[in-house]
């Protein structure tokens, strides 16, 4: 696959509930990052992932982050395929940065492009 599913994310207004909810459903492991956001670890083949602090009016969501070279250029091909730019490039560190979009069924997706692991 040329561009391939490299993250995903859950948002929720209370972010140790979900990762309680998480770590006991499916015995993950999570890690706080940040204030606000965790990381789930990958584990047994699978991809890792993050749960999300969603800030003040934001609804619970999920969300798959596909990675690509230019988030310009991707964000560019889904505008003339009928998508529309949500979030503009936006930096998460110095080896990332990523987008998103809505697809034309009314879907949000991630774009990420990074220069190796975005998280140690």
């Amino acid at each position: 696959m040329a561009n391939p599913v490299v993250h995903w994310e859950i948002g929720g207004p209370d972010l140790q509930a979900l990762g309680e909810f998480y770590g006991k459903a499916f015995g993950w492991t999570i890690r706080e990052d940040q204030p606000g956001y965790a990381m789930v670890l990958p584990a047994d083949g699978g991809l890792g992932g993050g749960l999300m602090q969603a800030r003040d009016q934001m609804p619970p969501y999920v969300t798959v982050y596909v990675q690509v070279d230019d988030l310009d250029v991707a964000l560019s091909t889904v505008g003339s395929l009928g998508g529309s730019t949500v979030v503009p490039p936006t930096p998460i560190n110095d080896k990332a940065s990523f987008a998103l979009f809505r697809d034309p069924a009314g879907n949000i997706v991630g774009l990420l492009r990074a220069d190796g692991p975005i998280a140690d």
